[in-house]
């Protein structure tokens, strides 16, 4: 699947990951947060794998349930640990 990647600061200098399937447009509900555009047109397969903090299979499922995955309070990550 194509995807594009957003990425926000929390606190404590931990970021969250937004994903969108490609050229989606950002869900209202999150488009009054500090997204910003972290990487485009990026293959995000079903392989097992942690993607920006985002495993997989969860990853492909909140996709399917709300058109978007984002990462879970206890998955953010310090900037550059993807």
């Amino acid at each position: 699947m194509k995807v594009d990647v957003y990425k926000r600061p929390d606190s404590d200098g931990l970021f969250s990951y937004l994903v969108i399937p490609h050229e989606k447009p950002l869900p209202q509900e999150v488009t009054n947060t500090d997204w910003q555009m972290h990487e485009q047109d990026v293959n995000f397969e079903r392989d097992g794998k942690r993607h920006f903090t985002l495993q997989a299979e969860d990853a492909y499922k909140q996709i399917g349930e709300k058109g978007y995955a984002i990462t879970h309070i206890n998955e953010r990550a310090r900037d550059g640990a993807t």
